[in-house]
């Protein structure tokens, strides 16, 4: 009886610690995750992994945070300068190494598995590198510029599609759209058009694909600072493009105005027989929106001297002012597990960047064209541009502008050459001062 006496005063004692806030149980780990997952079957998979994540770790619980990518840079900056971090944060390679370099993210290399490092291509964590030391972010997805194509009006004009083991050179892409484009009507204008060039942003898909050709358009120079470099290898693809909106007229000059994604209607409307490299995420839209007759595939990168096409990756990063690093790349470890990494990838239509998630059924099979974008990931590298200081600037006030005046035919291409090279210098200058 006294010890039942003793151990209620014990727990009267204890209640009272504890309402008094003496005494406290032990409280989780709070973790805010910030993703910008943007489609509807990946934004359910992003909350599903992180719901499972929090049942399975009550001593660790994440808060997932919706934010947007027109929003991230900005909040970003506002949340480095008044260490107000998100613990893990979604963001673009070409954007986490400028914030490396200014101090702002976490090495992970210290943090991570060997699993986890061993198990990503090789390729894809130079993305995340500034100058080959220290990785600042985990790439978990990147894309592929593949093209769609309308197989009834293919075979209509007897052209056999390309395939991985036969790519097309850029002169078969132009001689196809030449074959498929008509006035189907005889009114004397153009109702079928071979190829569909949605070129609203051309910067970073004219960087992407120059890789092919052996193009940089970024070169160091006797102090080892970056200069625009504009020569031949980079002409090369802005002189396909011309010649099919101009010369050979198998590209609407519309398209100049509108992205990759804005194509897809007219591709599904039989505007467009093929939409020349697009990411591979445009299979999505396809997917959802085709009618049930509508018969389309997929046709893998052309070739230039290479199929090489020059890529950056989606990635989680730690901010260095976060106060849970070790926890933090636990959640990413499990985030971007084989099965969870599968699952963001189909949910985005993306790429996955470990190698036992590609290995997966589900990125093997030809449905939906999917054996043939994972077979495109082979050709993928790092592009060139991705630890410049300056980039994003010189893509979005430089880059985008002049290739715009010269597809729009403002400009000739010596002029958009000369102009690349000197307001882009002027731009990169300053961020060496």
């Amino acid at each position: 009886m006294r010890k039942v006496l003793s151990m209620m005063v014990f727990l009267s004692l204890l209640f009272g610690l504890l309402a008094a806030g003496v005494v406290s149980a032990e409280e989780p780990v709070k973790l805010k995750f910030v993703s910008l997952a943007w489609q509807k079957q990946s934004i359910e998979a992003n909350k599903e992994i992180v719901k499972e994540w929090n049942e399975e770790h009550p001593g660790v619980q994440v808060e997932y945070i919706q934010g947007t990518w027109g929003s991230i840079y900005d909040y970003m900056i506002t949340a480095f300068e008044t260490e107000t971090v998100p613990d893990v944060f979604h963001f673009e390679s070409a954007e986490i190494v400028g914030f490396a370099q200014k101090g702002y993210l976490t090495d992970l290399s210290k943090y991570m598995s060997d699993d986890l490092k061993n198990d990503i291509v090789e390729e894809a964590w130079k993305t995340t590198k500034t100058n080959g030391e220290g990785v600042y972010g985990v790439p978990f997805l990147w894309e592929s510029q593949i093209t769609l194509y309308n197989k009834d009006l293919f075979k209509e004009a007897g052209i056999q599609p390309a395939t991985p083991a036969d790519p097309w050179s850029w002169g078969e892409l132009r001689e196809a759209a030449v074959r498929l484009t008509k006035d189907t009507n005889g009114d004397g204008n153009i109702d079928q058009w071979g190829a569909g060039l949605g070129l609203k942003s051309p910067a970073k898909k004219f960087l992407r694909l120059s890789v092919g050709f052996g193009g940089k358009f970024f070169e160091k120079n006797d102090s080892g600072n970056y200069v625009v470099k504009v020569n031949q290898p980079e002409k090369r693809l802005m002189i396909h493009h011309k010649a099919m909106l101009y010369d050979e007229k198998t590209a609407p000059i519309s398209g100049i105005g509108q992205s990759g994604s804005s194509m897809i209607p007219g591709f599904l409307a039989g505007k467009y027989a093929m939409i020349p490299n697009v990411g591979v995420w445009a299979r999505q839209q396809v997917v959802v929106n085709a009618s049930d007759d509508f018969n389309w595939g997929v046709i893998p990168p052309i070739k230039a001297d290479t199929q090489d096409q020059g890529v950056g990756t989606q990635t989680l990063s730690i901010p260095s002012d976060s106060k849970n690093k070790p926890e933090a790349m636990q959640f990413i470890e499990f985030f971007l597990s084989t099965k969870n990494m599968a699952r963001l990838a189909k949910g985005d239509w993306m790429l996955p960047t470990r190698k036992s998630t590609m290995e997966l059924p589900e990125f093997t099979n030809a449905g939906n064209g999917w054996d043939v974008a994972l077979k495109s990931a082979e050709n993928l590298i790092a592009g060139p541009w991705q630890s410049i200081p300056g980039f994003t600037e010189w893509k979005n006030r430089v880059g985008n502008p002049i290739f715009q005046l010269y597809l729009k035919d403002e400009i000739d291409l010596k002029r958009a050459s000369e102009q690349l090279e000197r307001d882009g210098n002027r731009v990169l200058e300053r961020y060496y001062d």
